[in-house]
């Protein structure tokens, strides 16, 4: 026993030994990824760029049917047709409301933005690499940034990177948040690819010229009038973009149809082959393509598709005319394709934002906007004939069977944008196919939206042009911008006299729509009150002027035990 007893211990005494030599105890990470090792090529950075695309993707379009859409539910163009009435108090709530998670999405995005930046140095990149890299990630950071200020206002400016745990933020002003998105953006803007670059520029990333864009955009909400009309600028001069003024791509045949319409088509968005000059940001949606979020052969509840059309098209599926339904549904036509009607237009966006020129402006068309709807049941009295939403026919109802309105939304019947579907040509995939009456009869796992998107285009441009020679008291000079754009529409030029803020507003309204975070906008602008009240009448008696800024999330707050991270006024 006793001999037992000291081997036993000379083998510990053994492992002891070995287990204190120092390279024992190292880790090394030579064959898994590491914070050590992570940040080595032009590989591993590239990855780290695509996850920063990914999740401005997912925040503005892809991560699920509603939360992408706070930038359109409270504002002056949409409401949620679902609802009785609304409740600002609940959701305009720093505990629960819905501004927890793009606070949380945008500060992500600047972290992981702040590591590339503090990693790039090291890399065993070229120095060309490092520049292209770093302007890259330091647009991410600005465009975080840059929505943050607009929605909380001044927010902790977080410029390095943080491997500690940090308790103790606080809040930099509005004007030093702006301040650093006017310094990534130009960093960018100098050291970006040009737009036409060789090797060019891919589709879907950001340009010398996308940076250019939002500083204009920037340097208005700071003041700075003459330096954002040099920006944009430097945008619209450019020799290889320009406004699309005649019928393109994929569909340019096909009738009714007009260049409007042609912009929203599927494979149109982007630059490749020369022939879209309007885009600057696409964002990419491809059917069936790896990492495209846009799968055809599953149900969309299972992707994370962007689902506009799902969201923004009526549900057709539910309307009653004498009792009969006069639509098929879903269908791919110009009732909406799988449309299950959650956000609708407020009447403002249906009628009083036209109400100048309604028959003139291809953007009103009907094939753009639609207001008539043609009934495609076969068994319907009523198949082959237009529905007007203006001019219902008696006893129409809709969605549990209630009295509907003309000209009066209902979740079964309202106008909407064509620019969320794709009408007579949705993916091969999803047409049913087994109906021979209905050829155009869609899968039950239609609804999601099969364009790519654009986040910025030149039309835009034009408009924070507009809007910053009348930052400088020249109405002139911005009612000229504002009738190229509504040239483009056919629309009858505006007069300098009348031009203002809020006929600028309404150009946007008339030139996007839901395409455009119209949050964003009026939260930039300080008019979110003032637009909603005007607007919006589902919202207008809970509207508050605390709410021309989002409530910084409480969790952030407690969490925050080294410093006071102050609440917006009002929260």
């Amino acid at each position: 026993m006793k001999k037992n007893i000291l081997n036993l211990l000379g083998l510990v005494l053994l492992m002891a030994g070995v287990s204190c030599k120092k390279t024992f105890l190292d880790e090394r990470s030579e064959s898994r990824l590491a914070p050590v090792n992570a940040f080595t090529t032009s590989r591993d950075f590239t990855a780290s760029i695509n996850n920063l695309y990914r999740l401005v993707r997912n925040e503005l379009y892809t991560i699920n049917d509603f939360q992408p859409w706070d930038y359109a539910y409270r504002t002056d163009i949409g409401f949620p047709i679902t609802a009785i009435a609304p409740n600002l108090t609940a959701e305009y709530n720093a505990v629960n409301g819905f501004s927890n998670g793009h606070w949380s999405t945008y500060f992500k995005i600047i972290a992981e933005s702040n590591t590339i930046i503090a990693r790039v140095g090291s890399s065993s990149m070229s120095e060309t690499e490092k520049r292209l890299v770093e302007a890259e990630a330091r647009f991410f950071r600005g465009f975080a940034y840059r929505c943050l200020g607009y929605l909380f206002g001044g927010v902790p400016l977080i410029t390095t990177e943080i491997s500690t745990p940090k308790v103790d933020f606080v809040r930099a002003t509005r004007k030093e948040v702006y301040a650093q998105v006017i310094e990534d953006f130009s960093f960018a803007a100098a050291n970006l690819r040009s737009i036409t670059a060789i090797p060019p520029t891919q589709d879907g990333r950001v340009s010398n010229l996308v940076a250019q864009h939002y500083l204009s955009e920037i340097y208005i909400a700071d003041g700075q009038f003459q330096k954002a009309v040099d920006a944009a600028t430097v945008v619209i001069s450019n020799p290889n973009v320009g406004l699309m003024t005649s019928r393109f791509g994929s569909r340019r045949t096909v009738v009714p149809g007009d260049v409007y319409w042609d912009l929203f088509r599927m494979n149109n968005q982007n630059r490749a082959g020369g022939v879209n000059r309007e885009a600057l940001w696409v964002i990419q949606l491809e059917p069936d393509v790896p990492g495209g979020l846009s799968p055809t052969t599953v149900n969309f509840l299972n992707t994370n598709a962007f689902l506009f059309e799902r969201v923004h098209s009526p549900l057709v599926r539910d309307l009653r005319i004498n009792g009969a339904p006069p639509f098929e549904w879903p269908m791919s036509d110009y009732s909406g394709g799988r449309g299950v009607g959650f956000i609708a237009p407020s009447r403002y966006f249906i009628d009083s934002v036209y109400s100048a020129d309604p028959a003139n402006d291809i953007r009103n068309a009907n094939h753009n906007f639609v207001r008539r709807f043609r009934a495609n049941r076969i068994a319907s009295p009523l198949f082959g004939q237009e529905i007007d939403f203006h001019n219902l026919p008696a006893n129409t109802r809709g969605v549990n069977g209630a009295v509907v309105v003309s000209g009066v939304p209902d979740r079964a019947l309202y106008p909407y944008q064509t620019k969320c579907t794709e009408p007579f040509n949705h993916p091969a995939n999803l047409y049913a196919g087994n109906v021979p009456s209905y050829p155009l009869l869609l899968k039950s796992g239609a609804g999601a939206t099969y364009q790519d998107q654009y986040l910025a285009r030149l039309a835009e441009t034009y408009l924070l042009r507009a809007e910053a020679y009348l930052g400088l008291s020249n109405t002139t000079l911005a009612a000229n911008d504002i009738n190229v754009v509504r040239a483009r529409a056919n629309a009858a030029p505006v007069a300098p006299a009348n031009v203002n803020i809020d006929y600028i507003l309404d150009e946007r309204i008339r030139e996007f729509g839901f395409e455009e975070k119209r949050m964003l906008t009026l939260m930039r602008m300080g008019k979110w009150y003032d637009r909603v009240r005007k607007c919006n009448p589902f919202y207008a008696a809970q509207a508050e002027l605390k709410h021309n800024l989002w409530p910084i999330p409480q969790n952030e707050i407690d969490r925050n035990r080294g410093a006071v991270l102050t609440q917006n006024p009002g929260y």
